[in-house]
């Protein structure tokens, strides 16, 4: 299973999208997967910097994927503060811009294009489990 960890800084995400875009792709995913799984990923880590990590440039993210013939598995671990993301409602894509809330749109993103999203917290670790399956005909 490969695994790395990076700092938990804004200038890590291009560094984690190239390391797990390099196993997605030896894993068989491409085109519009690819994408996904990049932003996935790219929300994720941001919101561990921002809100996990409150921007503190001492923290670390661990990334590990596990790929087989069918998913991509990439579990994320943070060691910053605790997160529910049922604790955020989800964004209400009808009403104008202004009137939308500032937060929820990543976790929806996240939940829209990648198949299966379970988060979990033990005392110390946020755990971020993404998995994306390969389409069909691949």
């Amino acid at each position: 299973m490969p695994s790395q960890i990076f700092p938990g800084v804004f200038d890590s995400l291009p560094h984690i999208a190239s390391f797990v875009l390099a196993i997605a792709q030896e894993a068989g995913f491409d085109g519009f997967d690819l994408y996904q799984i990049e932003t996935g990923v790219d929300e994720a880590c941001s919101n561990i910097i921002e809100h996990a990590y409150c921007g503190d440039c001492s923290g670390l993210i661990e990334i590990d994927c596990t790929a087989s013939d069918d998913k991509l598995v990439i579990t994320i671990r943070d060691h910053g503060m605790p997160f529910d993301p049922n604790s955020i409602r989800k964004p209400n894509l009808t009403s104008k811009l202004k009137d939308r809330c500032e937060h929820g749109l990543g976790i929806y993103m996240m939940q829209q294009w990648m198949d299966e999203v379970e988060y979990q917290f033990f005392p110390g670790t946020n755990i971020l489990t993404l998995v994306k399956y390969k389409s069909k005909g691949k």
